[in-house]
């Protein structure tokens, strides 16, 4: 036997075995995963209280799945950008993940879009609700809501309030807010809430309208005013609700992770128990507390279909407002 036709058997052998590796089951294949690290999208600012959050959950899923999470900030349109990016890259393989919060749900109703969230994302992970609250300086003259409310009246579109992006749920509740007190504030977008806060404390914002208030408040730095939660929060059972202020508004905010369409149930699952253990992890439980999240585990299948009734919501939430899509 001589060289030549050793080297093309060789090829042949190698090429017999690449043809059967692309040939295998999606069993198969699924078993072998993760065999690189996985990229989760963020779609905010480094710096921020998702930025802390969702590393302190995946390091730790790390440890579960045996490949390091690397996080890949693309922030834009209000957070939508980096998560929406998700559906140009055809089908999933699990190494590509996103947070998915419900500004992104409600995006087609306020643009065109060539995605669907009901169709074009695999859900995989619900993780956490958001407190959203109204929060100004701790030296800021307001000590209460109706205080607010009050000098607003006084000074219609004189006073700030600030939200991350310009068409999330915070901002539109915040809208409705002043709809209700019948009162006018200045509405000014942000690129992320680090952004958001420093201007806060500096006094070039007088109201900010979004989660992430937790850490700076136990500091001293801010002073919460009401929370658009449901009941009291534990952690500042002293501040009131904006329900019982007088005005019936609620806002639901839970986050979780997704990939882009057809993901393998399989790889799925192991993400998932990955990502489950990641919050049992102390560092991850404090910054649960520490933000004043609720823990919102659901698996993919109770995520998904919470994103199908929450399109209907979100449809409904604007034509209340009388908010017409560009």
């Amino acid at each position: 036997m001589n060289a030549t036709t050793t080297t093309r058997r060789e090829a042949l052998r190698r090429g017999a075995l690449a043809l059967v590796a692309a040939g295998l089951p999606l069993g198969a294949r699924a078993q072998e995963f993760p065999t690189k690290p996985i990229t989760v999208i963020l779609p905010f600012p480094p710096g921020g209280m998702m930025d802390a959050v969702v590393r302190a959950l995946t390091d730790a899923a790390s440890q579960e799945i045996g490949q390091p999470f690397v996080i890949m900030h693309r922030a834009g349109a209000g957070g939508v950008t980096g998560t929406a990016s998700l559906t140009t890259m055809g089908d999933a393989d699990g190494y590509t993940l996103g947070i998915m919060h419900n500004t992104v749900i409600r995006q087609p109703h306020m643009l065109k879009t060539a995605w669907d969230p009901r169709t074009d994302f695999s859900y995989v992970q619900g993780m956490a609700g958001l407190a959203t609250g109204i929060v100004v300086a701790a030296d800021a003259p307001w000590k209460t809501l109706a205080d607010l409310i009050a000098d607003a009246k006084a000074r219609p579109g004189q006073l700030s309030w600030g939200n991350t992006g310009s068409n999330s749920a915070n901002r539109i509740y915040g809208e409705r807010l002043a709809r209700a007190a019948g009162v006018k504030f200045n509405f000014v977008p942000y690129k992320g809430g680090a952004e958001q806060f420093t201007a806060l404390i500096g006094h070039h914002l007088d109201v900010s309208g979004d989660p992430g208030f937790g850490a700076m408040a136990i500091g001293g730095k801010v002073r919460v005013l009401a929370t658009f939660t449901e009941k009291r929060l534990a952690r500042w059972p002293q501040v009131p609700t904006v329900k019982e202020s007088g005005y019936d508004l609620v806002v639901q905010s839970p986050l979780g992770f997704v990939a882009p369409k057809n993901l393998d149930p399989k790889v799925s699952a192991r993400l998932q128990a990955a990502l489950r253990k990641g919050m049992d992890s102390p560092a991850y439980q404090r910054l649960v507390a520490d933000f004043d999240l609720a823990p919102w585990p659901v698996d993919g299948a109770a995520y998904q279909a919470y994103a199908q009734a929450q399109y209907v919501r979100e449809k409904q939430m604007l034509d209340e407002i009388g908010f017409k899509p560009e």
